[in-house]
C-alpha cells in the first residue's frame, strides 16, 4: 500500500476510480447535474492543467483510490476525493486526506461537495472541517472554483484552519 503523486500514466486510471465511485452520487447530484460519465477525460484534462494534483492510494499495484489538491491563491482546495466503489470504508480516504493535508501549504483549507452528499460532509467534518455559512459558500465558490450556478446552488463548502501552515510575521526591528 503506497500513497503517492499519480503519474500521467495513471490519467485513465485516475478517471476509471473517479467515475466508479462517483456513483455513490447518483441521487445526491440534482438530476440536471448528473451525467454519465460523471468526468469525461477532457474535463480531467481540464482540471490537470489548471493545477489539481491528484495523489493516489496503490494497492496491489492497482489504483484504488484519488484525491487531488490545488493551491488558488490563498487557500488550499482538496478536490476530486474517490475511493474505488469495492475498496470504500477501510480507511484509505482518511489516509489521502492526511496526507494531503500535510501538503498544505496555506492557513486556510477548503473543500466543496455536493449538498446532498451527507456522507461527504460527514466525514469531512470527522476530520476537522467546519460548514461556511450559506452567503460565505456561495462567495468562496465564486472565488475559488470554475463551477456553473446551478452547482454553486446546490453545493456546500467546509473549511479547515490550517495548524501544519506557519506564517512567519516579519519582525520589527527598532
Amino acid at each position: 500500500m503506497i500513497c503517492r503523486l499519480s503519474s500521467s500514466s495513471e490519467f485513465n486510471s485516475i478517471l476509471h476510480v473517479v467515475n466508479d465511485a462517483a456513483r455513490a452520487y447518483r441521487g445526491a447530484i440534482p438530476e440536471d447535474r448528473w451525467k454519465e460519465p460523471y468526468m469525461s477525460a477532457e474535463e480531467l484534462r481540464v482540471e490537470i492543467e489548471s493545477g489539481v494534483e491528484f495523489y493516489g492510494w496503490v494497492e496491489d499495484n492497482v489504483l484504488v483510490a484519488v484525491m487531488g489538491i490545488q493551491i488558488v491563491n490563498d487557500v488550499t482546495l482538496i478536490r476530486h476525493s474517490y475511493v474505488l466503489t469495492n475498496r470504500q470504508r477501510r480507511g484509505i480516504g482518511e489516509k489521502l486526506l492526511r496526507h494531503l493535508l500535510s501538503l498544505a501549504r496555506t492557513v486556510e483549507v477548503l473543500v466543496g461537495t455536493w449538498e446532498a452528499a451527507h456522507w461527504a460532509i460527514s466525514f469531512y467534518k470527522k476530520h476537522g472541517f467546519r460548514l461556511v455559512t450559506r452567503e460565505e459558500k456561495g462567495r468562496l465558490l465564486r472565488k475559488y472554483w470554475n463551477i456553473p450556478e446551478r452547482q454553486i446552488e446546490t453545493s456546500v463548502v467546509l473549511e479547515l484552519k490550517n495548524t501544519n501552515c506557519f506564517t512567519f510575521k516579519r519582525a520589527s526591528v527598532y
